[in-house]
């Protein structure tokens, strides 16, 4: 306070914890459960996964129920999934897991049948019945979901050849270019390749309106190196993001790259803010591609191959709400909600930020300060205290981009000192 300004933090001001040291934990047994969060936007996961024999099995799991149409469970196995991925070590033993979050007793069975065994036989089941091959490669379609996977199947159709050729089918355009492109598309996408579509997205945008910039988002803003697609935000001068797309979209057929593009309108209304629902999708302008990336040879002996882009362009006060929704996974973005709601009495998405005790919606211009205001997560480790990137980078590690008076604001408002 004498010095008027917050001092470096030194080794005598930090609370002293060996216990949760993970520099020192070579074994899960040395982490205690209060490290493991049942949030995901809570927990740190690396991209090495140490327990993928089990993660594997419970994606299986979770695919299966979301072919049946079991929604919850479906959730449940992706939550117990994305626990053990965060975890700095193998589990070594099924007592282990009896302490983690998110692991219900399905999931447990699992994790104790492969500990003891080697494998599942319910995983093993599910992976050689009919259905779940069919239904698995069809979803593996561009525009195909469970819904017309499900048709298709009860047709008694079980591979592309029997689907193209059954007369009664009529394909969309969406399924039409994923037929025609399944090859290229279901290579995945590098990182090396996801820069090059950036380059072409600031090629177009500095053809149609040099004030405007994209942002890659999803996986690779996390730091996979690999990635079924690539997503981009459109941050575009106020007033023109219903303009940007649509300009997109020409700019990519007159240099003779786009191969299809579906082209949804904005219907975000701010008097229907906020909303009690959880929605994965935005209401933002937003566009999914087909895009030729040239390449210098390729299988098909073209020297192109197609990738699916995704685009959105929000308005300029939305930027950083779609932004941080844009970066996270599914499962991500929905704990973050869950995590505002139930322990910041706050409603978070895509749109808005609403804080349910002072009937306020949160205006701000950096993404970063959306977490300052609701979900930020503080973490007293390492000796220091520090504002923690969370998920792969998903908060960018967010101390190089506020003063330090902010953050020691922000600290002492949730409790750390």
């Amino acid at each position: 306070m004498s010095a008027g300004r917050p001092l470096p933090v030194e080794d005598t001001h930090c609370i002293q914890n060996p216990a949760v040291d993970q520099r020192s934990c070579v074994h899960l047994s040395a982490t205690p459960e209060s490290a493991v969060s049942p949030y995901a936007c809570q927990r740190r996961t690396t991209l090495e996964n140490h327990n993928k024999i089990f993660t594997e099995a419970l994606e299986v799991l979770a695919l299966n129920s979301e072919f049946s149409g079991n929604q919850g469970s479906c959730l449940g196995f992706r939550r117990a999934a994305s626990v053990l991925k965060s975890l700095p070590a193998a589990l070594r033993s099924p007592e282990e897991a009896l302490r983690l979050p998110c692991l219900g007793d399905n999931s447990r069975a699992v994790l104790e049948e492969i500990c003891e065994c080697g494998s599942s036989s319910r995983v093993e089941e599910i992976q050689n019945d009919q259905r779940y091959r069919t239904m698995k490669l069809f979803c593996s379609v561009f525009g195909v979901g469970p819904k017309t996977a499900e048709s298709w199947f009860c047709r008694g159709l079980k591979t592309f050849e029997q689907v193209l050729t059954e007369p009664s089918i009529r394909l969309n355009r969406m399924q039409t270019a994923g037929f025609l492109f399944y090859e290229d598309i279901s290579v995945p996408v590098s990182r090396a390749e996801a820069a090059a579509l950036k380059m072409m997205m600031e090629e177009a945008l500095l053809f149609i309106n040099p004030s405007a910039t994209v942002t890659i988002t999803g996986g690779f803003r996390r730091g996979k190196e690999f990635g079924h697609d690539v997503d981009f935000i459109i941050k575009a001068p106020e007033g023109q993001e219903d303009r940007i797309l649509p300009a997109v979209i020409k700019r990519f057929k007159s240099q003779n790259v786009l191969l299809y593009s579906d082209f949804q309108k904005s219907t975000f209304d701010l008097r229907q803010l906020p909303n009690h629902r959880f929605e994965a999708m935005d209401r933002f302008s937003k566009c999914f591609l087909l895009v030729k990336l040239q390449m210098q040879e390729s299988r098909t002996g073209r020297n192109w191959r197609a990738v699916r882009v995704d685009l959105v362009a929000p308005p300029l006060e939305r930027f950083p709400y779609a932004l941080l929704g844009w970066t996270g996974s599914t499962l991500f973005e929905r704990d973050l909600r869950r995590f505002a709601r139930l322990e910041r009495g706050k409603l978070l998405d895509n749109h808005t930020l609403y804080d349910k005790t002072t009937v306020t919606l949160y205006h701000t211009l950096h993404y970063h300060s959306i977490l300052f205001y609701a979900i930020l997560l503080y973490i007293v480790q390492y000796n220091i205290v520090l504002f923690y990137t969370i998920h792969n980078s998903v908060i960018c590690n967010c101390i190089r981009y506020c003063s330090d008076s902010v953050l020691f604001y922000a600290i002492q408002r949730n409790g750390i000192i």
